[in-house]
């Protein structure tokens, strides 16, 4: 099954973020293989492109996946393996579906580096010309399309001081470093809303101390998911507040991105919900709590965009993670068809485009 090699191929390349260039070098091999035109960029992404002019249509995937690797296994029609629903099994499934794409217009796909650590390739990408439609591939399922995602805060706190007895009055910097992110329940419960989507929520993610070193140095890395209507700057003052005792914390910012919500009418959304519908499903909007690298280009392009992959989210990141071959070829279908709609529906009529 040449769909099912495709997949296997590109799970078998390990690429944890930072480690990409492996993978990379496979999804080129395939999208020449298919005929598309395919080659890497300054950031390391690697682009298949097939057809020609406008309008663009952007499938905006990601390569890297989390650090720890799976074995890869093909059991009882499921290959298992890290990337294999998020997010590998979304850009084998553009791959698929654009093979033979004939216009009108461009069809690109882009398997994006660095993804699940700060979006270096996506940012990159952004600097570039906007297309004209966007397709983010993340794991939603063959019949869900995801038309929100909230938004992002993450950084490190650092306490240092000199270091004292441990019997001494003065609070530790560890002790610092704690009582500042004790904050964050009070800071998220300002900003609470009549859902977890539309709530802010808070999380720390690291903490590391050195009470033995001089100075003392404690440091606090935390998460904060943002609703659509908070933005990045309204929390990032509040957060510098939390820390106005003495001594004060240096901030670090590590990862910042807005939230990003499109209506039910937005072109991707409405050319993928009817594709659905042809292959019988009923579809689902998602409105998500993690975020993507459409936070990272929408607001950049200002434009709109939707996400759309095969495969369960709830099993990203984990020991999990599996795709069943049947809903890659599915999902494969599926944005064939939005694809084609898409193109057709953006190509301004031949009148109108004479000079």
């Amino acid at each position: 099954m040449r769909d099912l090699e495709l997949l296997k191929r590109l799970v078998a390349r390990y690429s944890p973020s930072g480690r990409e260039a492996s993978a990379v070098r496979e999804f080129v091999r395939f999208a020449r293989a298919r005929g598309y035109r395919g080659r890497t960029d300054a950031a390391g992404n690697g682009i298949a492109e097939i057809g020609r002019g406008r309008p663009t249509i952007l499938f905006l995937g990601h390569i890297d996946t989390v650090a720890g690797p799976r074995p890869v296994v093909l059991r009882r029609g499921r290959l298992h393996g890290r990337g294999a629903v998020d997010a590998k099994g979304p850009l084998a499934a553009a791959l698929i579906a654009g093979t033979g794409f004939t216009g009108p217009g461009t069809f690109r796909i882009v398997a994006s580096v660095e993804e699940e650590v700060d979006s270096r390739g996506a940012r990159h990408l952004a600097r570039g010309a906007a297309p004209d439609a966007l397709i983010v591939g993340e794991p939603s399922g063959w019949d869900g399309v995801t038309v929100a995602y909230k938004g992002i805060v993450r950084l490190e706190a650092t306490f240092r001081q000199p270091r004292a007895h441990g019997s001494a009055p003065e609070p530790t910097a560890a002790d610092r470093a704690v009582r500042w992110a004790s904050g964050l329940p009070s800071l998220a419960s300002r900003h609470a809303g009549e859902s977890p989507f539309r709530s802010l929520t808070a999380k720390v993610v690291d903490l590391r101390c050195g009470a033995e070193e001089d100075p003392e140095v404690a440091a606090v890395t935390v998460e904060l998911r943002l609703p659509p209507g908070l933005s990045t700057s309204t929390v990032l003052r509040e957060l510098r507040a939390e820390g106005s005792g003495a001594p004060r914390p240096r901030l670090r910012l590590l990862a910042r991105a807005e939230a990003v919500e499109v209506p039910r009418n937005e072109p991707a959304a409405v050319a993928l919900c009817s594709a659905i519908r042809s292959e019988g499903g009923v579809p689902t909007l998602w409105r998500r709590g993690g975020s993507s690298d459409l936070n990272v280009v929408a607001p950049v392009w200002g434009i709109g965009g939707v996400a759309y992959g095969p495969g369960d989210a709830r099993l990203d990141h984990t020991d999990r993670e599996s795709l069943a071959i049947d809903e890659l070829q599915r999902a494969a279908r599926i944005l064939r068809r939005a694809v084609e709609g898409l193109a057709g529906r953006l190509t301004p009529p031949r009148s109108a485009a004479a000079p």
